[in-house]
């Protein structure tokens, strides 16, 4: 008896486990995905440009997140055939987060070098496939 209890227990362990990594890769190809499709439709020219974190240390990944998501913001479709697959990309972004760790970052979004839109998007994948890499 004692054996199938601790057999049931490693086994609903192990599925429990297993099933976790599938989620966060889905996430993973989602937020990707969106990004590439906001690069088509994003407006490059006539724009402000942004602050774009690249190669933020480990302590700093939170704030650089945090730059993206206010960045984002910023953006603006190319023109008006693409504004619904636009707004829908924004949404899926914005409600991307990580866990604040706590540790205080030296650098702000303004320290870092402004960008043209296609640029910061391209950083923001950057920083995305960092991000689910570890």
């Amino acid at each position: 008896m004692e054996r199938m209890i601790i057999f049931c227990m490693l086994f609903f362990c192990s599925s429990t486990a297993l099933t976790a990594a599938p989620h966060k890769i889905a996430k993973y190809k989602q937020l990707l995905k969106t990004i590439k499709r906001l690069e088509t439709t994003v407006k490059d020219e006539d724009v402000e440009l942004l602050h774009t974190p690249e190669n933020p240390v480990d302590g700093c990944l939170f704030t650089a997140v945090t730059c993206f998501q206010n960045g984002i913001l910023k953006l603006q479709p190319k023109n008006s055939q693409v504004n619904s697959t636009f707004t829908q990309a924004i949404k899926v972004l914005r409600r991307f987060t990580i866990s604040d760790p706590g540790k205080h970052c030296e650098s702000s979004c303004e320290s870092y070098e402004k960008k043209k839109p296609t640029e910061f998007l391209k950083s923001f994948e950057k920083l995305i496939k960092q991000l689910f890499k570890d």
